[in-house]
């Protein structure tokens, strides 16, 4: 049986997170890159190898498929193994993929790596959760998962735009190859870098699938799924809101666009700092400054000097919560956090997922473009019933915090 064995003073008190966590945020964001890089090249795969452009689609389906029914599969198979072999694995694995992809014109070889790419990297995003959780103090638990989410953040707001630009001057598998050189150093990095680190309890599948049991934990996943859809519905078709609907200009979409991933790193920080005292107020903050921000675009699209700052403040709203998230979730599977964490990752991309077939039953309805801001506010107000339900469920089971997050709610 491998386990990791190193003692728990691997956890650091302080100011600063340890490096380790960082490096994990850096892996995150290399490998995320790789999810939204292929928005912005879809026309060119399609030309390139010859199919429509919605089976290039598919490609991006297939990833997101992969990173939904992957995670939970993928925790358990390596439960036993030292997190640092499983974090270098599955970045292994997932340079590997996407490098045979990019030597492959064979459409149905790609669409399996891509796949595989959701995997392994829903493997990763789960174990490099607890990993960074493991290296703190319990104070810091919601900190540290923020700070590793936030390369996921970044991935989404420069990561996918940067490859798609280096793609525009080398071809379509020029931006990534740039991921795989990223994912090979994050991997190095990790290696070098990040301590082994110690299980507070031995491994148990079966621990683990009794966790997964408490009613808590799905009050907490559907607050997840919700509070994603809700502000991502927005984001994704932000770009078609400003020119159409604001009458803002296209060259300055992308400036606008960074302004949310600004707002996402200002909520990230400042969920952070709060959840693992209050968790319970991050989430119903974010939820309701989710809608607060989306009625607001709806009613004031017009007016640019408006809308412009309601991204920003949508960006922050929207990742106030995902710390918080973390805390309740690593508080809760306190004893076996791996799976209960791999469901989270699935149930963040889950949340991603459903933004297309929401935005499409209105858009096909006739309905105009800030309909969509509408249903954002609407997922943004179901999420409250549920944490006041986690909330509730807290109280009369209280749990006891031991890999990290305060259980004070």
């Amino acid at each position: 049986m491998s386990v990791d064995t190193a003692p728990r003073r691997a956890q650091v008190s302080g100011v600063r997170l340890p490096i380790g966590v960082h490096l994990l945020a850096f892996s995150l964001f290399a490998m995320g890159s790789a999810e939204f890089l292929l928005a912005g090249v879809l026309p060119e795969v399609a030309e390139d190898l010859k199919i429509s452009l919605s089976s290039a689609g598919a490609l991006i389906s297939a990833f997101a498929i992969g990173v939904v029914i992957g995670g939970p599969p993928f925790a358990i198979v390596t439960l036993r193994w030292p997190r640092r072999t499983t974090l270098v694995t599955t970045q292994a694995l997932f340079a590997a993929s996407v490098a045979i992809g990019l030597l492959t014109d064979s459409y149905p070889v790609l669409l399996a790596t891509r796949f595989v790419c959701g995997l392994v990297y829903a493997g990763f995003w789960a174990v490099a959760a607890v990993t960074a959780i493991s290296l703190v103090t319990p104070d810091r638990t919601a900190r540290a998962s923020g700070v590793v989410v936030s390369g996921l953040s970044v991935a989404m707001v420069a990561g996918g735009p940067a490859g798609a630009l280096l793609s525009h001057f080398t071809g379509w598998r020029g931006g990534f190859w740039g991921v795989v050189v990223l994912t090979t150093a994050g991997a190095v990095l990790t290696l070098l870098a990040v301590p082994v680190t110690s299980a507070d309890t031995e491994p148990s599948v079966r621990r683990e699938l009794r966790t997964m049991r408490r009613p808590q934990l799905w009050a907490v996943y559907a607050v997840t799924i919700l509070s994603t859809a809700a502000y991502m519905i927005t984001f994704n078709y932000l770009a078609a809101f400003l020119t159409d609907v604001t009458g803002i200009p296209g060259v300055w979409v992308p400036a606008i666009l960074a302004l949310f991933g600004a707002g996402a790193f200002v909520g990230l920080s400042v969920g952070g700092r709060i959840a693992d005292r209050r968790p319970a107020h991050a989430l119903l903050a974010g939820a309701l400054g989710i809608a607060a921000s989306s009625v607001l675009l709806a009613l004031l699209a017009p007016h640019a000097p408006a809308v412009v700052p309601l991204v920003l403040l949508l960006g922050v709203a929207g990742f106030v919560l995902n710390p918080a998230i973390y805390g309740r979730v690593f508080t809760i599977a306190s004893g076996a956090p791996t799976l209960a964490g791999a469901t989270t990752v699935s149930a963040f991309q889950l949340g991603i997922s459903l933004v297309p077939a929401l935005a499409g039953i209105a858009l096909n309805a006739g309905a105009g473009i800030t309909s969509i801001t509408w249903i954002g506010a609407a997922l943004a107000v179901a999420v409250v019933p549920a944490v006041l339900l986690d909330r509730s469920l807290s109280r009369s089971r209280p749990q006891t915090a031991v890999t990290g997050g305060s259980a004070r709610v």
